[in-house]
């Protein structure tokens, strides 16, 4: 187990212009603390954690968050701190000038992780004939 318990998250952050790093900060069996730095454009799409709780403290920038399998977003900006409890839809869209950038705790670490379906898929699957 790591004695350290103080982190510059600065040091963290890993801006790119292909997909959000996941960067993380500690790890232990308890939780796990992630940095992350959304450009403009750039999103963490709608996921779930099965088994745990991912909580988000937005230190700057702004982005709409996703609340449900049908898309529906939630304007979330520097200051607010987000919970997806257990087996909630969450991901986030930035849709602003500036890059969202936050602090995202797990717990515990083995929370699971499920991709959902885009939009997309789903559109597709309701508008499917044979």
């Amino acid at each position: 187990m790591s004695t350290t318990r103080i982190f510059k998250s600065s040091k963290f952050f890993q801006p790119t212009d292909g997909e959000a790093i996941r960067s993380v900060v500690s790890e232990s069996k308890d939780a796990v603390i992630v940095a992350w730095y959304i450009k403009p454009g750039q999103e963490i799409p709608a996921h779930i954690h099965p088994y745990g709780q991912d909580t988000w403290t937005i230190l700057a920038g702004s982005g709409e968050y996703y609340l449900d399998k049908a898309g529906t977003r939630k304007p979330i900006v520097a200051g607010d701190v987000v919970v997806a409890h257990i087996g909630c839809v969450h991901g986030v869209f930035n849709n602003g000038d500036e890059p969202l950038v936050f602090i995202s705790v797990v717990s515990p670490a083995d929370a699971g992780y499920e991709l959902l379906p885009s939009k997309s898929f789903w559109h597709s699957i309701a508008n499917f004939s044979p």
